[in-house]
């Protein structure tokens, strides 16, 4: 492989691992337009000092030195220090549309999963495993517009509140059809874009045992 490819390889693994695309990845470091990575691509020029240094300052999980140099592991051996995440002890259905108004239940550190905003509870059927009798979910807000298909969002659509896996209908980015995990029990529930006002992707998820 040569350096060039290597480059944007290595690139790639670190936006994939983000769970952005390239649009959403270069917004979040702080470029103006994703045009600039499209040059490593191309072959322009690698993956510069500056551009490792806003990456890593967003991913302090990203070894700065095999970003530069492909040399070592993508992630670093230490995992990152982070704040603590506010945890609300309530149902997605009842506190997503109060979520910037009410006291949170108190707070939770989870090492190693980055880029959250908060911890939040669902009893959904539609998309906990059989033998969950809950589950906590852990949520980082995203712009509506960046929202990947194939990811699980908890959306608020209206004045409804679900948690869903979200794919597109006949490549129309402005039609979605919403997916349980169980679809046995739970039909597709499809939307326009514009119904839905507020999107958090599930970056995790803690099932809660019924016992």
């Amino acid at each position: 492989m040569t350096n060039r490819h290597a480059n944007w390889e290595r690139l790639m693994m670190v936006i994939g691992w983000a769970n952005m695309n390239i649009n959403s990845f270069a917004r979040h470091i702080g470029l103006l337009r994703a045009e600039n990575l499209y040059h490593i691509k191309r072959g322009n020029y690698g993956i510069s000092v500056e551009l490792a240094d806003r990456i890593v300052a967003h991913f302090p999980e990203i070894d700065r030195s095999w970003l530069l140099s492909g040399i070592g592991n993508m992630l670093t051996s230490t995992p990152a220090q982070h704040e603590p995440l506010p945890y609300y002890n309530m149902d997605i259905t009842d506190i997503m549309p109060v979520i910037d108004t009410i006291d949170k239940f108190g707070d939770v550190v989870l090492p190693y999963i980055t880029e959250s905003h908060i911890v939040v509870r669902s009893s959904s059927r539609a998309m906990n495993e059989t033998l969950s009798a809950a589950t906590d979910l852990i949520l980082r807000e995203v712009e509506v517009d960046d929202v990947i298909q194939g990811n699980e969002y908890v959306l608020i659509c209206g004045d409804r509140v679900v948690w869903r896996r979200v794919r597109y209908v006949a490549r129309n980015n402005s039609k979605w059809r919403l997916v349980a995990r169980n679809r046995d029990e739970y039909a597709d529930i499809f939307i326009d874009r514009k119904e839905v006002t507020r999107a958090w992707r599930v970056v995790a998820r803690i099932a809660i045992l019924e016992s």
